[in-house]
């Protein structure tokens, strides 16, 4: 509950100075099919969902069996889709194998999933390579700001590059939030290890623009296509014949790294997001435009690794040994009312440390 809380007050905190933080997740993961199913009855699926009061779908995903789930825009609050997505992460598995799933994995990565992969340079067509694909899963965060009158306050110059430019800076120390176990940051370097770089677009570094691992996204898309587009006329046949543009409404920030994980905590999550998002606020109030940031490589590991004279910090101890998140939650939740309102800062960075005690990290003192 703890957690919840802070979520709650960080949102006064922002509602208070006229700020509404909207924030999306994106949940991807791998079934295998019941021998007497033919296909993953999704329909089936969602209509469950919606009955247990969850805002988000259940859909198809690039590869054959991969699934992925997506949230609704019902305009629920950051702390209802973090609620949604714990509630997900738990039902989905025994959901889906009521309805023709035999196995239902949530991992970062499903090793030996599938077997199809696509010709160098071309998106449609199929190579003969059978050799087994190792299919990575994500849990992607969106995030925007609107302002009191329900305004995408990103669709302006300013501010969603400041969160943007917080998001890179500071989910380098912080990464074992999103990256929560090893084979997360094997599923880094898929696209390298296994020549699987027609398929995937993972990010292997942190990355800016609206291509990178935290894109923003206002005029273009990933891909370079017309943000915001919604059907105007249909033809005969329901093909499309022209479509409205009001990228002004989707803009966002896209934060593509994280893995799907069991030990993926939303809520933890969701705090990280506001925080940099107040942080945002902040900087944007000052009138200057956020910096560029130069790409960065990602730790190799959750633990450290020896180089003989050179010890290189992995996840675990980069997050350890760096204040930030320990210093913001103290900064905004000082007149937080709860119960036990003290060391916030402490007892969150200890609650992320906790299940990995015994792990090969560097404590210092």
């Amino acid at each position: 509950m703890l957690l919840q809380h802070i979520i709650k007050h960080l949102l006064d905190n922002l509602a208070l100075q006229g700020f509404n933080p909207v924030v999306h997740f994106e949940l991807e993961g791998v079934f295998e099919l019941s021998p007497w199913q033919k296909q993953l009855d999704y329909s089936g699926i969602n209509r469950r969902l919606k009955k247990l009061d969850i805002d988000g779908e259940l859909k198809t995903e690039y590869w054959k069996n991969q699934w992925e789930y997506v949230s609704l825009f019902n305009g629920q609050s950051p702390l209802k889709e973090a609620q949604n997505l714990d509630k997900a992460m738990q039902l989905l598995p025994q959901l889906m194998r009521q309805y023709g799933a035999a196995n239902v994995l949530m991992q970062p990565v499903a090793w030996g999933a599938d077997n199809g992969r696509y010709l160098s340079g071309s998106g449609a067509i199929f190579s003969l390579d059978t050799r087994s694909v190792h299919i990575p899963n994500a849990i992607q965060l969106n995030v925007s700001v609107e302002n009191d009158k329900g305004e995408n306050l990103f669709a302006q110059q300013g501010l969603g590059e400041w969160v943007q430019y917080h998001l890179l800076k500071n989910s380098y120390h912080n990464c074992i939030l999103f990256l929560p176990e090893e084979d997360a940051f094997k599923r880094l370097s898929l696209r390298k290890d296994y020549g699987l770089d027609a398929e995937l677009s993972s990010p292997v570094v942190l990355s800016g623009g609206h291509q990178g691992s935290i894109a923003l996204y206002k005029e273009k898309g990933k891909h370079n296509q017309a943000m915001g587009q919604e059907p105007l006329f249909f033809a005969a046949d329901n093909s499309v014949l022209s479509y409205t543009t009001d990228w002004q409404k989707t803009a966002r920030v896209e934060h593509r790294i994280g893995a799907t994980s069991q030990a993926y905590n939303p809520y933890l999550n969701v705090i990280f997001a506001l925080l940099n998002v107040l942080e945002g606020i902040s900087s944007w109030k000052t009138g200057q435009l956020a910096p560029n940031v130069l790409d960065k490589a990602l730790p190799r590991s959750i633990d450290d690794t020896d180089h003989g004279d050179t010890l290189v910090l992995g996840a675990l101890s980069l997050f350890k040994n760096d204040n930030w998140l320990v210093n913001k939650v103290d900064l905004y939740c000082q007149n937080m009312f709860y119960a036990d309102a003290t060391n916030l800062g402490k007892r969150i960075r200890d609650m992320v440390l906790a299940p990995y005690q015994g792990s090969n990290i560097a404590l210092g003192s």
